[in-house]
């Protein structure tokens, strides 16, 4: 089984099993992350390994500065500005590949550009004494509900990979928010920890939504995110042996006779219940419940982030990534 190790004695060991190749389980802002170098082929392979993750689904590859990042990628005017607004922190920017960067394919899935992100905390600390990006999708297995905390990481993956460091509870709860520039505008490919609005009110335009060219980066496939037990949106009222998964004060019906039931935010605060959501949606699914049913949970703010979760943990598997 993983070790895990306190964030603040875990920089020297998680440096170590890097530069042998291997990988290592992460805390980041938005959710826990498998590591690896980008740059080390071995590595990179590793994290499909370990995740059950198909090899046409790109990685995010995360930087420490953006003097890493520009060595990376080629950042236009529109890309460079919310770099400058938003990093440190969960945005990740797809942006032409410099020639020679030095990234694994694996990293790209094929493509000619690259997802990119400046984590905060442990995550930049390690990148900088590694002085390499690492490649980090979210630490679990792959289609499943990403982890929040290191316990989470390590009933999940610690079997097969060496190290999880533990740096508490993920404070958004949410993966990053995805945007690429397309000339003068941006199109937003995943909804995530920053807002569409904070995005739109910092540059003054708006974004397009979804990708125009299939999985063109990570978190697009249609079933992902999701519980053993099967997921039901938009809930009015409880089925038998259902549990709930709740938001705010008004109950669906019948919710007295749920399997199980946890409310992702009592004040119907999105900040809260997007904190919340996939440790949540663990618990519920460890009640034996067949099924989940969530009630109706706005779209504005981060709701879009946490709609566009549930959606696909609810679609249907038959094009799931596959689990080992």
């Amino acid at each position: 089984m993983a070790e895990i190790l306190a964030a603040g004695e875990a920089l020297e060991r998680a440096l170590a099993l890097l530069e042998s190749g291997d990988v290592v389980a992460i805390p980041t802002e938005t959710v826990y992350g498998l590591a690896g170098d980008a740059t080390n082929g071995i590595g990179v392979a590793r994290i499909f390994e370990a995740k059950g993750r198909p090899r046409f689904n790109p990685l995010i590859a995360h930087v420490a500065d953006m003097a890493m990042a520009e060595r990376i990628a080629v950042f236009d005017p529109l890309s460079k500005r919310l770099a400058e607004a938003f990093w440190p922190g969960p945005l990740t920017l797809v942006l032409p590949q410099r020639p020679g960067n030095g990234i694994h394919p694996l990293v790209t899935a094929g493509l000619d550009t690259i997802a990119l992100r400046m984590p905060r905390g442990f995550g930049g600390d390690l990148i900088a004494k590694l002085g390499r990006p690492l490649a980090a999708p979210s630490a679990n297995s792959s289609g499943r509900i990403s982890a929040t905390t290191a316990q989470a990481v390590a009933d999940d993956l610690g079997a097969r990979i060496k190290l999880v460091v533990d740096g508490g509870a993920t404070p958004v709860g949410l993966e990053s928010t995805i945007v690429k520039a397309e000339g003068e505008r941006l199109r937003l490919l995943r909804p995530g920890g920053i807002a569409a609005e904070e995005i739109e009110a910092a540059l003054g335009m708006a974004l397009l939504r979804g990708g125009a060219a299939g999985v063109e980066a990570p978190g697009m496939l249609a079933s992902h995110y999701a519980p053993g037990a099967a997921m039901r949106l938009n809930a009015g009222a409880v089925g038998k042996d259902e549990a709930l998964l709740g938001f705010g004060g008004q109950r669906a019906e019948g919710w007295r006779h749920a399997a199980a039931f946890l409310n992702l935010s009592i004040s119907g605060d999105l900040r809260e219940a997007a904190s919340n959501l996939f440790a949540y949606m663990q618990e519920l699914d460890r009640s034996g419940a067949r099924t989940i049913a969530v009630e109706n949970i706005p779209f504005d703010g981060l709701g879009e982030a946490i709609n566009d979760r549930l959606s696909r943990a609810a679609a249907p598997r038959d094009n799931t990534e596959p689990t080992p």
